[in-house]
């Protein structure tokens, strides 16, 4: 159990045994004392809670071994994408529901969760669906809500042309026909989820909606019906009732669109698990009495011997047994630079193997793969997020009773003191609060902001995947950030050519040129690029070979040439100065990585590859220091770099040789400390820390598993981004802040009034015409507030 909520359907699940008398559930120790009748086993009460409270467990206390045979199910069943949902805003914790369909407590559309060990397929997926059958609705919606709007202003039209053509009361039948579609359709699910808040007393902005929207258009019913019931201040110069079926359709459409963009931002909530089970190979090649067969991944046995060709991904977790390769692991640890790995070496599951063939022993498979157990993280840190109780939800826990409350009083004080015809003006005023107090402003006050702040984001080049992520920006106290294509570009680069002789400086990058243009290591390409862009053409060299794990090497001019590990030109016998080796040294020290070039038996100097830092990561990070943020550096590098990084660029806080749970695990102790943490990455192995934050932040230019899993991507994959964010967060909040209080002191004013306070005073009362335009008003004010966004200097 993860709230109170699993609390209580736990009772509740355990007091539907009609031998049970009394049941105490405790959340915080997870028991339940329960007080029988009769005996009742253990098997009926399990099939009580998987009955009425979901996905619950119960054992007997003392029983030790549940925890370990829960997480052999999970390993053996893990979830395949379908039929495992869960509430987008986390109502009640991680619990996950087995049907698609609304959430109990807040009446959102579940959302389907995918899995470890889900298999991509072409066919189309939940939240495609939900998407597909929204757009469809809204559509319906506009077609029928369009010309509503345009009869309701028929009498604001010069020369009244509609008149013309049919009397009023014609028309009024008309967008009474037409909204049929609109509310008992296109928008029915609304007035289904208020209804359910309401019976489960679980207030929300359906209720609002539900309520606003419904008696508006019961209303405009009423008026159609039986017009003559109502006062003359009431009706239109047609001598008809004034219709609300345009304020109804409108509201509900736009509800709709709302809807509509949210269905879009959840189908990309899972599109990170997704891209992290694209790593994963369908086929590996399993060798069996010595001949190679092609498996499906799943038949893939602990222990087979299974052969990895250059270019392909490697299947599962294992060791090598026979042959070499140089791996890129950047999609697991991202970090750019290739490993090269030999017999006895472990490889990872996702990591492709760029040169040569080598055959593997399967060690760990499925779920117990490192990629399964990121995808696990990821899901694992998505749906145990916190969701921030969105403020205008916060205020309708009360704004509702408190204005149905309001209604009902109003309705009685005129149907005790009021004029005849006291009852149709108990019920035309009773009706008026409930109008102005529509909730379309206060529905809009949120959206209207986020919409006009995530499209200037987008202007600026920061990318924001949810209103939460802005929401949370504003609190953000505490940033980690990873080195590789955070702060440095991400991808090797030559530094520098250290040489014995200088004069012949240009002659040996020459020659190392020649060597890596024979070469697909990346090192290779960083070299070769170095040369061009210093005008020096690369040498010929013939015979040219890769040794793997060390380097490669060629001949030139009869004279033998290497370019690899100082370790493997001392096995043959070659020697170095000692002013080179401290130069080399002193650049080992700084992080840097070092080849030596060697020329018939003579080693005559040195490459220095490093991943050089962005240069707007200096200037970047002071600013969020400035704002009260505090700067953590996190890599999977060693200690070195990470250390001659962070003295470049300012950062006093670092963690060297980082794995991706010890990136989420820091940033599950930093929030356990009360810190609002943000994380910037752009790697596999930041994906699980990027979900755990309060706010991830991924670089554009990174891999597309840091982008989906993180809440602000930065397009342009620039650190500056980061300050252009909290600014962003921080405007936007207030704006919608703002809209609140607009959308309130309007409602505020507006219910008394509609409420007839003046009336004894002034002879005034409020026409739900008005109260219609006093709404409208409020909606624009807050629309033109938001807009203002759009004017901010990030």
């Amino acid at each position: 159990m993860s709230c109170e909520g699993c609390r209580s359907h736990v009772q509740e699940a355990l007091l539907s045994i009609p031998e049970v008398e009394e049941a105490q559930v405790d959340l915080a120790s997870g028991t339940a004392e329960v007080t029988m009748s009769s005996h009742v086993s253990l098997d009926k009460l399990q099939a009580a809670l998987t009955e009425h409270a979901g996905n619950y467990q119960i054992f007997h206390e003392g029983h030790e071994e549940h925890e370990e045979e829960v997480k052999e199910d999970k390993i053996e069943k893990p979830s395949n994408g379908t039929g495992v949902y869960y509430c987008p805003m986390h109502c009640e914790g991680d619990k996950t529901y087995p049907e698609p369909g609304d959430c109990p407590v807040c009446g959102m559309d579940l959302v389907e969760q995918v899995g470890v060990g889900t298999q991509h397929d072409e066919g189309e997926s939940a939240e495609s669906k939900t998407y597909q059958r929204l757009l469809k609705k809204f559509w319906i919606a506009v077609i029928f809500t369009v010309p509503i709007f345009l009869i309701s202003m028929s009498e604001m039209i010069p020369g009244k042309p509609l008149l013309e053509w049919l009397p009023m009361h014609v028309w009024n039948w008309i967008q009474f026909a037409l909204s049929i579609p609109v509310v008992f359709y296109a928008t029915w699910m609304f007035f289904q989820r208020a209804y359910s808040s309401i019976v489960r007393w679980n207030l929300n902005m359906f209720t609002l909606i539900g309520i606003g929207s419904g008696v508006a258009w019961l209303f405009s019913v009423a008026g159609l019906l039986f017009p003559d019931v109502f006062p003359d201040e009431f009706k239109t110069k047609s001598d008809t009732v004034h219709m609300y079926f345009e304020a109804t359709t409108v509201i509900l459409t736009l509800v709709l669109l709302g809807q509509l963009l949210e269905a879009r931002a959840h189908s990309r909530t899972n599109s990170a698990v997704k891209e992290l089970l694209k790593l994963a190979p369908n086929e590996a090649t399993k060798i069996v009495d010595g001949k190679e067969e092609v498996i499906k991944l799943d038949q893939i046995e602990v222990g087979d011997l299974l052969r990895v060709k250059p270019g392909e991904k490697i299947p599962v977790d294992g060791v090598i047994t026979e042959g070499s390769g140089s791996i890129d692991e950047s999609m697991i640890t991202g970090e750019p630079l290739p490993v090269d790995k030999v017999v006895d070496d472990k490889v990872t599951s996702g990591t492709i193997n760029s040169t040569s063939s080598f055959v593997m022993k399967a060690e760990k498979i499925g779920a117990e793969t490192l990629l399964s157990q990121i995808i696990d993280m990821v899901n694992t840190a998505s749906r145990s997020q916190a969701p921030i109780q969105k403020l205008a939800d916060k205020i309708s826990a009360y704004f509702v009773p408190a204005v149905i409350i309001i209604s009902v009083i109003t309705a009685i004080v005129w149907i005790l003191f009021g004029p005849n015809p006291a009852y149709v003006y108990a019920l035309v005023n009773g009706i008026a609060v409930l109008i102005i107090a529509c909730p379309c402003a206060l529905g809009l006050a949120t959206p209207m902001s986020v919409m006009v702040g995530v499209g200037k984001g987008a202007q600026s080049g920061v990318l924001v995947k949810n209103a939460e992520a802005l929401e949370k920006l504003d609190k953000i106290d505490c940033l980690i950030i990873d080195k590789t294509g955070t702060i440095t570009e991400g991808k090797p680069s030559v530094q520098d050519v250290i040489v014995e002789d200088q004069d012949q400086k240009e002659h040996i990058i020459s020659l190392i040129a020649g060597l890596n243009k024979h070469s697909e290591h990346p090192l290779a390409q960083a070299a070769v690029d170095f040369a061009e862009s210093n005008g020096i053409d690369a040498a010929k060299v013939d015979d040219f070979n890769s040794i793997t794990g060390k380097g490669v090497e060629a001949n030139y001019e009869g004279k033998k040439l290497y370019l690899t590990k100082l370790s493997h030109l001392q096995s043959l016998n070659m020697s170095i100065s000692d002013s080179l080796k401290n130069r080399a040294e002193e650049k080992q020290q700084e992080g840097k990585t070092i080849s030596f070039i060697a020329l018939d038996g003579s080693i005559i100097g040195f490459v220095v590859f490093f991943d050089a830092i962005k240069p707007t990561s200096k200037q970047a990070i002071q600013e969020i220091k400035i704002m009260g943020v505090d700067v953590i550096l996190m890599t999977g590098d060693n200690e070195h770099t990470a250390a001659a990084v962070c003295e470049e660029v300012g950062i006093t806080n670092f963690h060297a040789n980082a794995m991706p749970a010890d990136k989420q695990d820091e940033v599950s102790r930093l929030q356990s400390e009360g810190k609002k943490v943000a994380m910037a990455g752009d790697g596999i192995n930041d994906a699980p820390a990027l979900a755990q934050a309060d706010v991830g932040v991924a670089m554009g230019t990174g891999t597309d598993v840091a982008i989906e899993t993180a809440s602000i991507t930065l397009l342009k994959g620039d650190i500056n981004g980061i300050v252009k964010a909290l600014h962003l967060g921080d405007r936007v909040m207030r704006n919608i802040k703002q809209n609140l209080f607009f959308a309130l002191i309007y409602n505020s004013i507006g219910v008394p009034i509609a409420a007839g306070v003046l009336f004894p005073f002034f002879g005034i009362l409020l026409s739900p015409m008005i109260a219609a335009l006093a709404m409208s008003f409020s909606s624009v004010s807050v629309i033109g507030n938001a807009l203002r966004l759009r004017s901010v200097k990030l």
